[in-house]
């Protein structure tokens, strides 16, 4: 599986931003997607996640109500939809997808897309 993701910027506080991935490859596989996100020196972590029906999705606190995950199973595509962005968010954001199987799975990452939000 290969993630590629778009959409990445710079934008005002309180402004918004679409960030896209395009999954291509064996995605038959894949049994959810998620984004993470990462700043120096911390570690990468879950911004929100959904499953491969998109029937159901997670939030970090951070951003709950903020952020909308959504995906295009026709398109293999998924989105995160970022809205009344705060200069925290400034982050290096990571389209993931899970593969593989219950007992071995597979983590497929993306180049990773720079998202920095201005005061």
């Amino acid at each position: 599986v290969q993630l590629v993701e778009s959409g990445g910027g710079l934008v005002q506080a309180g402004g918004s931003l679409r960030l896209s991935c395009a999954a291509s490859g064996s995605t038959f596989s894949i049994k959810r997607m998620g984004w993470y996100r990462q700043t120096p020196g911390n570690q990468r972590e879950l911004v929100a996640s959904i499953t491969s029906g998109g029937g159901t999705t997670n939030y970090s606190d951070s951003v709950k109500g903020r952020f909308t995950i959504s995906r295009d199973n026709a398109q293999n595509t998924m989105y995160l939809q970022m809205n009344s962005l705060k200069p925290e968010d400034t982050a290096v954001y990571y389209c993931n997808a899970v593969g593989g199987y219950l007992l071995a799975p597979i983590d497929y990452w993306g180049q990773g897309t720079q998202v920095t939000v201005s005061s």
